[in-house]
């Protein structure tokens, strides 16, 4: 799975969770530039990815995670 497609599932996710399409996710982008991503979304959303594809984060890629960049790297290093 290429970072492509990846990052189309996370949007997924993200859309699911937030129930709005009004952003735009790019590496740089954190919970500051999207509606609705706050603390318990963000939880949310982190469920939800694990669901999507079938992962589970570790505790400590959690804490590591600043933005959505991050947030692929991690998810490609469980696949």
């Amino acid at each position: 799975m290429n970072k492509e497609d990846i990052l189309k599932k996370v949007r997924e996710a993200f859309i699911s969770v937030l129930e709005h399409e009004n952003f735009e996710l790019k590496d740089e982008t954190t919970a500051n530039d999207v509606d609705g991503w706050e603390s318990i979304t963000h939880m949310m959303i982190i469920s939800e990815v694990e669901k999507q594809f079938n992962i589970k984060f570790k505790l400590m890629d959690l804490m590591n995670m600043n933005n959505v960049g991050d947030l692929i790297k991690t998810i490609e290093s469980e696949l």
